[in-house]
């Protein structure tokens, strides 16, 4: 994939993960859109870079996902990447049962769901392009799970599977798909959970580094050891993730 040209679509854009990968693809004279459901944020960033443009979107709702896909089509017609980055995690015990149902489902909705569904709903218009790309943002939790984040977990466990099969589907397209694999990061997610964290920044790099040489499982910082320990040592895999 080349670094310049595109329009861009990036849920959970204005915070975290999304908003280093904002500001990386800006540098490379790309469109932004940001989708996020804080307009405040998004105002902020809109501050920051005039160039993007942003969407109210809580995208673990289908109507509001059905609105935004419609303004998409309307007003996008050359959009060629879509990125599915937003996300959520609680951590809960469901022996203690301090969870409630609209938890689990957020976690689901927003996880899952929303990337699934986007992909759905876009297909068409990504591939009227003639360069296109979805990027899904995963996890190493994805591949081996922490104790306190069982939903979060098997969310992007399921998110990383999609990905892969979806990939099978349009390798014959002019669709790529790439997946990040991201390690702890330092976000407002991660506040409190230990330390050496890799900055947003440095994710953003990294990935691109990958995205430019259409490298398309993206292992970032810790998680390509990770990937090695749980394939030839799974039970100390488990081991170091179990607490994390």
């Amino acid at each position: 994939m080349k670094l310049t040209g595109h329009t861009i679509l990036i849920t959970g854009g204005a915070a975290g993960i999304g908003l280093a990968l904002t500001g990386e693809f800006i540098k490379h004279d790309n469109h932004i859109i940001v989708v996020g459901r804080d307009k405040h944020k998004l105002d902020q960033l809109k501050t920051r870079y005039p160039s993007i443009t942003t969407y109210i979107c809580n995208v673990g709702n289908e109507e509001d996902l059905n609105q935004l896909v419609k303004q998409l089509y309307d007003n996008h017609p050359q959009l060629n990447i879509l990125i599915n980055n937003a996300g959520i995690q609680y951590n809960f015990s469901f022996i203690k049962g301090n969870h409630t149902s609209y938890q689990i489902n957020e976690e689901i909705a927003v996880n899952l769901n929303a990337p699934v569904l986007l992909v759905s709903k876009l297909l068409p218009l990504l591939a009227r392009q003639r360069e296109a790309a979805i990027v899904n943002v995963s996890s190493g939790l994805g591949l081996v799970p922490k104790k306190s984040a069982p939903v979060y977990c098997a969310t992007k466990a399921a998110l990383h599977i999609f990905t892969k099969a979806l990939r099978y589907q349009l390798v014959n397209t002019n669709i790529k798909v790439f997946e990040i694999i991201p390690p702890v990061v330092d976000t407002n997610m991660t506040i409190g959970r230990g330390n050496n964290k890799i900055s947003t920044d440095e994710l953003a790099s990294q990935f691109l580094a990958f995205f430019q040489k259409d490298r398309f499982e993206v292992p970032i910082g810790k998680v390509k050891w990770l990937i090695v320990i749980n394939r030839l040592f799974p039970s100390i895999a488990e081991r170091i993730l179990k607490y994390s």
